[in-house]
């Protein structure tokens, strides 16, 4: 085989393991019905990204619609099929627990919501999967986490770029040795943040850009690294002038280091634009630019004096509906999860060592 025979192998090659959905049932959900999804909250993310993927999902489907605007529920529901039977507002929210046909639970809601609406549901018996972040403080993660347990129900958390192809080839690529030892990640999320949002009120949010899209950030250095940071230094600049920020920051600049000795700089901005990492090591480098967006990702990756860009197969699944899948799919077959209570938890200690960071002007050891 050819040098560059090899190369391509290497590049393009995915391992089995990351190509979700395969033609026909696998044996063990043979006979097993689709189990149902009820959707809490209905805004933008969940109208255009979650509710049309769910229609691809292999072992799901949509059964229930949670939202306190009524016309919302009128209007998805006849889009999509629900009887009004199943059509709740917040306040009659636990009476899903009535309904055998809910087995799943995707909390959609502002960030300050999710504690409360994914411990209400693992009390109601249901699986639950809470977009990110996971709650506005490690107390709620931990909250939540026990309410799961205690009613031996799973957790999961929407970190959907643990489905993409692209980022899981990235994590493969840095895993196997083609960068050589990572030494430097640099990860950098943002975009011009609209006025008049509930993601730019603190009550609601629990925080500014850290929070939003920081996170992707935070996670993809996280993952690229395969281990845990030891520590975080961390700066802020906020325009307080500017009425968006009344509450809330604009720009945090951090640092991790990691105990191989990886160093990782993120960024998390509402002013200005980002979406890219990349993992750089002893023979090279691979990054991404859009890494973590809705579609569209193109990774290149650089060894030996050449610079390529790296072109995957079309996935079976994208990454929301594998996502979703992915929650049903751990029920029915026990499965571990890939991203769980506990992923969101690290995460949001992390934040909170972040902001302490910032806040104190100092750098904070991590046990």
């Amino acid at each position: 085989m050819t040098i560059m025979g090899t190369r391509r192998g290497v590049l393009g090659g995915i391992g089995a393991g990351l190509i979700t959905g395969v033609a026909g049932l696998p044996a063990w959900a043979q006979g097993k019905r689709k189990l149902g999804y009820a959707i809490v909250g209905l805004g933008n993310y969940a109208t255009n990204q979650i509710l049309p993927r769910i229609a691809g999902c292999e072992f799901a489907e949509l059964k229930a619609l949670v939202s306190g605007t009524p016309a919302k529920l009128e209007k998805f529901g006849a889009q999509y099929g629900v009887p009004r039977t199943h059509w709740y507002d917040y306040k009659s929210y636990d009476r899903i627990k009535d309904n055998p046909d809910i087995d799943l639970v995707y909390v959609v809601l502002p960030n300050s919501l999710h504690a409360e609406y994914s411990i209400r549901a693992s009390q109601a018996g249901k699986h639950v999967l809470c977009e990110k972040p996971m709650a506005v403080s490690s107390a709620e993660c931990e909250a939540m986490i026990a309410a799961a347990r205690k009613a031996n129900r799973k957790l999961m958390i929407g970190y959907r770029c643990h489905f993409e192809p692209y980022n899981l080839r990235a994590v493969e690529l840095v895993k196997t040795g083609f960068v050589g030892r990572p030494t430097l990640i640099t990860a950098e999320h943002g975009f011009y943040a609209q006025p008049n949002q509930w993601r730019l009120d603190r009550p609601m949010s629990g925080g500014g850009s850290m929070m939003d899209i920081g996170i992707y950030s935070l996670n993809a250095a996280r993952y690229l690294a395969g281990e845990e940071p030891v520590a975080v230094s961390a700066m802020e600049f906020t325009d307080r002038s500017d009425p968006r920020f009344r509450n809330v920051e604009d720009r945090i600049d951090w640092q991790m280091r990691f105990p191989s000795g990886v160093i990782a700089n993120c960024v998390s901005s509402y002013s200005s634009g980002h979406n890219a990492f990349r993992v750089t090591g002893t023979k090279g480098w691979v990054g991404m630019e859009p890494a973590t967006s809705y579609a569209g990702h193109q990774m290149w990756a650089r060894t030996s004096g050449k610079t390529e860009q790296v072109m995957l197969p079309p996935p079976a699944k994208n990454q929301f509906v594998a996502q979703l899948d992915h929650l049903a799919e751990s029920v029915l077959s026990g499965i571990p999860l890939r991203a769980s209570g506990e992923e969101g938890l690290r995460d949001m200690r992390l934040i909170e060592a972040i902001y302490r960071s910032a806040r104190e002007g100092r750098a904070i050891q991590l046990a």
